[in-house]
């Protein structure tokens, strides 16, 4: 927050953000996340009659994957039609969706680690009401008709080829708190130039570590995609590779992430199970109909029959992740 009433809007371009984590009771199924999304400073207060109560009381929520699960939505009780989840007794599904801008710094337990620029086309700045088509529901097929870039463009070191950086013992061990830096780094070197590469940093017992190059000399044509960082080269080069969906190109990329973060991005941070697809997203194999020999199936090493909410709920009701010495400033200044 930056008052009692605004929540504080950073603006991170030819900036990074810094943050020191434990992830070591985040087990395999569970998402410990911290990420900027597109959310109106005041929670939508100003621009809707029907809401009286603003960023005070938390309103204005919106993300890339255009939740239908937020009962509140620009003013409105998302009621209609709703219904609840199966896998999940907290949340549900409304009709509308609330879709904005998500710039994912950081998702992850203490086996696997991803982050993911998610730009969306809406039309408008803060949260976008969708329904139907543009909500881009995979319950319909649509996924990649929405507003939204839900793929996103991730930079995981596991689903690159480097499978022994991050994790218990690793060289990050996540038995212990690290440092995890992000630069956004534009074309001209200033704060109203394009985005043109996201660059993760981390450190740990006083050592420093460049995120590590993406490794895929197995597979014939990739000898040379040696990238470090996200940038809209790596984007396209590694949608190609995993045979994805372009869906974020569509949507403009890195570029397009890089006009979101100049109107600003909310912090959230949350730890969750997820209902949809158990995290194998982001820890395991997936999707499942895949073989694992395939470039990007493999995204960390935990099992396929893990991150079920119901059995993270049961058996980790003490799971956490903390969150400290949060710093932001000029590229190079905050560690």
């Amino acid at each position: 927050m930056e008052s009692d009433t605004k929540y504080y809007v950073f603006k991170p371009l030819n900036k990074e953000f810094t943050f020191d984590v434990d992830t070591s009771n985040v087990p395999c199924g569970l998402n410990g996340a911290l990420y900027f999304v597109e959310m109106d400073a005041d929670g939508g207060l100003s621009k809707y009659p029907t809401n009286k109560v603003g960023a005070k009381y938390g309103t204005g929520y919106c993300d890339a994957q255009c939740p239908h699960d937020i009962k509140w939505i620009n003013g409105e009780a998302n009621a209609r039609g709703w219904g609840g989840s199966a896998t999940d007794n907290n949340v549900g599904f409304g009709y509308y969706g609330t879709c904005c801008p998500e710039m994912d710094i950081w998702e992850a337990n203490k086996m696997a680690n991803a982050y993911t620029p998610h730009p969306c086309q809406t039309g408008a700045t803060g949260a976008y009401k969708c329904s139907g088509t543009k909500c881009g529901d995979g319950k319909t097929n649509e996924r990649y008709k929405g507003v939204c870039d839900k793929d996103g463009c991730d930079y995981n070191p596991y689903r690159y080829g480097t499978k022994l950086f991050y994790g218990p013992g690793l060289k990050v061990d996540t038995t212990k708190p690290f440092t995890v830096i992000t630069q956004f780094i534009t074309d001209d070197g200033t704060d109203s130039g394009n985005l043109k590469e996201i660059k993760r940093l981390y450190k740990q017992n006083g050592k420093v570590w460049e995120n590590p190059k993406i490794s895929m000399r197995e597979f014939p044509g990739y000898e040379t995609f040696r990238d470090r960082s996200i940038t809209p080269d790596m984007c396209t080069k590694s949608k190609t590779l995993f045979e994805n969906d372009p869906h974020h190109m569509t949507l403009g990329g890195v570029k397009a992430m890089g006009d979101s973060l100049k109107v600003g991005g909310v912090l959230a941070m949350s730890i969750w199970a997820d209902g949809e697809a158990n995290c194998l997203w982001l820890d395991s194999a997936y999707p499942l109909d895949q073989p694992v020999t395939k470039p990007g199936i493999l995204r960390g090493p935990c099992a396929t029959d893990t991150g079920k909410p119901d059995d993270m709920i049961a058996n980790y009701p003490n799971a956490s992740v903390k969150y400290s010495n949060i710093k932001f400033g000029p590229i190079g200044s905050t560690y």
